[in-house]
């Protein structure tokens, strides 16, 4: 079987093919500046022998429907393509930002849960009506395919009411749903899965902190094999700090700015969404850049990375607090893969916690399923590379089989 995922954003298509026979990424690419002056395509193509062949597009990219029917010609070319026909994709998997509470699991797309994702936007009002463009050009594109939609937040549907309300008038919530419902799910669920294979045990088993440090950055507390608490609330914009987003401040901040610096709510809106977190307090989001000048004496690099490690380690111990036993924390994504000083200093001070680093395996490079923990730590601590894209061909396929029963 093969089933192609996309991610389509307001102005892009990421896309990659498996064969989920050996769960191999054929091909994988992505169409960016969609409706702009000059657009770009790559394509890369995975070799049987473990090379790969690239190719690059320039040009003028008018619409999504644009962009996707020159990915299939892409996949089916006589010289590059992975396919012959396109009809030999059996399914395209979706990924879908805010599912609202309508969704707990992945979904076949019908005209019901298009009508739910609409519903849907005014929580997610930049992501879900990408998504919903992406699903109807890749029904026009692919008519004889199953359309499939992987909800981001459908992993933190089963977070208790305590974790997920707000103390706001309960009116809110039950007309306008408004609660947390965090995000990055389809990432925690994929490293919780890989954690449990790694240690022998069964999910529904173990309790972990699982930790997601990309340029958008979340945590999740997993009860059981089940979220029962995230760092992201109705919005990404809560939690942790990130690169360009604030993470949790207080409440009447918007109001203060609002008033004394006459900031109109879309000004407010951006500043928090992309001027703030590590790049509004030493002017850069790029990790590396950031522990770099922090090398070479930079105060604000210092203080922005004490402040984003903090927040990490805060958010441990409440977790901590919330699980009441823990087995492993998993560090994954960008930051939390490649970044030993990070994963070095949300480790430390946790020993009466049962959570000790060992700072040598901490710095040994490694592409895999690293343990990074001592071996007279309580708690596993574990390097876990993410891959949403194959949970979401995995999630994909599994709603095809549920639907044959």
């Amino acid at each position: 079987m093969k089933i192609l995922v996309i991610n389509t954003g307001s102005s892009s298509i990421k896309y990659e093919l498996f064969d989920m026979a050996g769960h191999e990424v054929m091909a994988s690419g992505m169409a960016e500046k969609i409706g702009e002056e000059e657009g770009l395509i790559i394509y890369k193509r995975n070799l049987i022998n473990g090379e790969s062949t690239e190719k690059r597009e320039t040009g003028v990219i008018a619409d999504h429907h644009g962009a996707m029917n020159r990915i299939v010609a892409l996949l089916v070319d006589t010289e590059h393509g992975a396919i012959r026909d396109k009809n030999e994709i059996a399914a395209v998997g979706h990924r879908v930002v805010h599912g609202g509470e309508a969704f707990h699991s992945t979904t076949i797309i019908d005209e019901e849960v298009i009508a739910a994702i609409k519903r849907n936007i005014p929580l997610a009002p930049l992501h879900n009506p990408p998504n919903l463009v992406g699903i109807e050009v890749a029904g026009s594109v692919f008519p004889n395919a199953l359309q499939v939609a992987v909800f981001d937040t459908a992993f933190h549907q089963t977070i208790p009411m305590r974790a997920f309300l707000y103390a706001i008038p309960f009116d809110l919530y039950e007309k306008e749903k408004v609660r947390r419902y965090g995000f990055h799910g389809t990432s925690h669920a994929y490293v919780a899965e890989m954690a449990a294979e790694y240690l022998s045990r069964p999910l529904s088993e173990l309790n972990l902190i699982t930790i997601h440090l990309g340029n958008g950055a979340s945590m999740a507390a997993i009860k059981n094999g089940e979220c029962v608490d995230t760092t992201m609330g109705m919005t990404p914009l809560a939690g942790l700090v990130m690169g360009t987003r604030s993470g949790d401040v207080d409440p009447a901040l918007p109001f203060f700015l609002a008033d004394h610096l006459k900031m109109s709510p879309k000004e407010i809106d951006a500043l928090l969404n992309k001027e703030s977190g590590l790049k509004g307090i030493c002017g850069t989001n790029d990790m590396r850049e950031v522990i770099t000048k922090m090398g070479e004496g930079d105060s604000r690099a210092k203080i922005a990375l004490d402040l984003y490690t903090y927040r990490i380690r805060k958010y441990i111990g409440a977790y901590f607090a919330a699980l009441e036993t823990l087995d492993a924390v998993v560090f994954t994504a960008g930051i939390g893969e490649n970044s030993s000083y990070i994963r070095e200093m949300c480790s430390r001070g946790l020993n009466r916690l049962g959570m000790e680093i060992d700072l040598d395996r901490n710095k040994l490079p490694g592409s895999g399923i690293s343990e990074i923990s001592s071996q007279d730590s309580q708690v596993k601590i574990l390097v876990i590379p993410t891959n949403e894209e194959l949970k979401i061909a995995q999630e994909t396929k599994k709603a095809i089989a549920n639907s044959l029963k």
